[in-house]
């Protein structure tokens, strides 16, 4: 096979359902082979791919492991030239499949690849070309320096919208969302750490990656819609823990032994508060105000 294509379930089976259409309709005839890991869903997903897609393989899950352990499931025995993850909220535009093969192909030194990822609506979703969040680059954008100076290479890097999202580019990073890497890499870096539970795995794999020499690169001629959240709005509130635990993980792991004791304890409590204040708006969500259902 030249690719296989993982995708990670947990109670999308509709958006499922049209994600795989439109895999197998964008594929172009691209060889591949097609596995839906799913984290012990409740919804039906694994009865409709087995009755309406026999030909993708499937892995249930007793549990819901996360994201990075439910891929690496697949992406430890898959002997593909190249392995997308792929979520199930997403649609396949056109052939980006095989543009992104014909890509990938065409450039040896990139190691991953992600898209142009668009919303529901037709609009850019930043986090598909970023930079790795070091401190420093975390920093403008909790501030809200990074949406106030969107054209700064400085203050702008987190989104890097001072960049055109028309232009091929090499990045630092790109979105789990599509991701596409060769299996040398993997043979290279490893797999996907499962620490990670369901944020944060990409931004680890692509800099293991940058670290280890390959190019992480966007590539704008293949699109697809993520209809983002969707799979996390079933347990928002343990989501919201994982978002943070992950910004933890990822700076403890790759920038907390360049900082000293006191800088690394100033952004654990950076984080930690930033958590608070979205639990409480889980909690404690904001009351219409009067007159908003009749339009005043």
């Amino acid at each position: 096979m030249t690719l296989s294509i993982v995708i990670v379930n947990y109670n999308t089976e509709r958006l499922l359902k049209g994600c795989l259409e439109s895999v197998y309709a964008g594929a172009n005839g691209t060889p591949l082979d097609i596995w839906v890991v799913d984290n012990n869903s409740r919804d039906g997903s694994v009865a409709m791919v087995k009755s309406l897609f026999p030909r993708v393989r499937t892995i249930e899950n007793e549990s819901n492991v996360g994201f990075s352990r439910a891929n690496n499931l697949v992406v430890s025995q898959s002997r593909s030239d190249y392995i997308l993850l792929l979520n199930p909220d997403t649609l396949i535009l056109d052939d980006a499949i095989e543009r992104m093969v014909r890509f990938m192909d065409a450039h040896p030194q990139a190691g991953i690849a992600g898209c142009k990822v668009l919303n529901g609506d037709g609009t850019l979703q930043l986090a598909c070309r970023r930079s790795i969040p070091t401190p420093e680059v975390a920093f403008y954008r909790l501030t809200g320096l990074s949406k106030l100076f969107p054209h700064s290479r400085t203050l702008a890097r987190y989104n890097m919208t001072y960049r055109s999202p028309a232009e091929t580019q090499e990045v630092d990073a790109i979105s789990g969302a599509f991701l596409m890497i060769r299996r040398k890499v993997v043979e290279q870096i490893g797999l996907l750490d499962e620490r990670f539970f369901m944020y944060g795995e990409e931004l680890d794999w692509c800099l293991r990656a940058r670290r280890a020499g390959w190019a992480v690169m966007y590539y704008p001629d293949a699109r697809i819609v993520h209809y983002k959240g969707e799979s996390t709005k079933y347990n928002s509130r343990k989501a919201a823990i994982e978002f943070y635990r992950a910004m933890y993980l990822f700076h403890k792991k790759h920038f907390a032994a360049a900082y000293s004791p006191v800088t690394n304890s100033l952004i654990y409590a950076g984080i930690f508060l930033k958590a608070l204040c979205a639990w409480r708006k889980l909690l404690f969500p904001a009351s219409p105000r009067p007159g908003a259902k009749d339009g005043r």
